[in-house]
């Protein structure tokens, strides 16, 4: 079949490469590259939020945990870290997918994979290509207008605009760059009532991070910026002297629960939060098998 896929961030991205892998004619259609989407902002550790636990939560993450694994693309290393969580805090489903999980109270340790997504976004364009997808950069206002015999509403923020959906809202989340003085392992504070992450890629860290509902600007504040580093540098103190390099804001669509069905001849595909790398490559086997 004809499918346009709206969106070009890694959802999107990567239900095109599973449709065109299936033997589909393609299109993205997409405002911006894949650099400037939401996702290129992301800190790219692979798990989901701790109370998302769903059957299809634990299988989306299951799959995208071996895919990245299997994947050789550039930007994904399978790496261990440390995720802190409240000490009464029951251990979530989707940890027993994780490799290596060792479980105490207030703490799991698992390896999983590190995206850095600039990077294994513009790979993942490039393979989406070399399959014959093709890419238009524009606009989109209505599903119905285009001219496909199937379309995957994979719009991220927008993906609620184009369904009528007022569920979806924006979530700002403020993250910073610091140089990467060497660290071997990622953590994540989900402890403590403000989320601390400090994720090595191996030229930079990402340091964050904020939760911002209903924030519509993507301009840095320079005053979150160095609140940002100051708890990261007191979670990780070999950051102490670790220059910054800079900031960037992400808007993540968020929603009570992901959106993942088919109307018609629209597959809808959006509300994943913060949680798009995790559960991209589970949920574009899903829009393949409705498609």
């Amino acid at each position: 079949m004809r499918i346009s896929v709206v969106g070009g961030g890694v959802i999107g991205l990567s239900c095109a490469y599973r449709l065109a892998g299936a033997g589909h004619d393609v299109t993205v259609v997409t405002e911006t590259g894949p650099g400037e989407t939401t996702s290129a902002v992301a800190g790219g550790v692979l798990f989901p939020p701790l109370a998302a636990n769903s059957d299809r939560v634990d299988r989306w993450t299951a799959t995208s945990v071996e895919e990245y694994r299997g994947l050789g693309a550039p930007g994904v290393r399978m790496v261990r870290g440390t995720y802190l969580v409240p000490r009464e805090a029951p251990l979530p489903s989707w940890a027993l997918s994780m490799p290596g999980l060792d479980h105490e109270p207030g703490r799991l340790t698992f390896t999983t994979a590190l995206v850095d997504t600039p990077v294994y976004l513009g790979w993942l364009a490039g393979q989406v290509a070399a399959l014959g997808v093709r890419t238009e950069y524009r606009t989109v206002t209505r599903l119905d207008d285009l001219g496909a015999d199937l379309v995957v509403n994979a719009a991220g923020l927008g993906g609620g605009r184009l369904a009528g959906d007022g569920t979806v809202v924006p979530v700002g989340g403020q993250v910073v760059h610091l140089a990467d003085p060497g660290l071997t392992e990622w953590i994540v504070d989900g402890a403590t009532p403000v989320l601390r992450h400090v994720i090595p890629h191996g030229r930079h860290v990402v340091c964050g991070g904020t939760q911002e509902p209903g924030r519509d600007s993507v301009e840095p504040d320079p005053g979150v910026t160095a609140d940002i580093v100051r708890r990261c540098r007191d979670l990780v103190p070999a950051l102490a002297d670790a220059p910054v390099l800079g900031a960037k804001v992400g808007l993540r669509p968020f929603r009570p629960e992901v959106r993942l069905d088919r109307d018609g001849r629209i597959v809808h595909c959006y509300g994943h939060g913060g949680a798009g790398i995790t559960v991209a490559w589970g949920c574009a086997d899903d829009v393949l098998a409705l498609v």
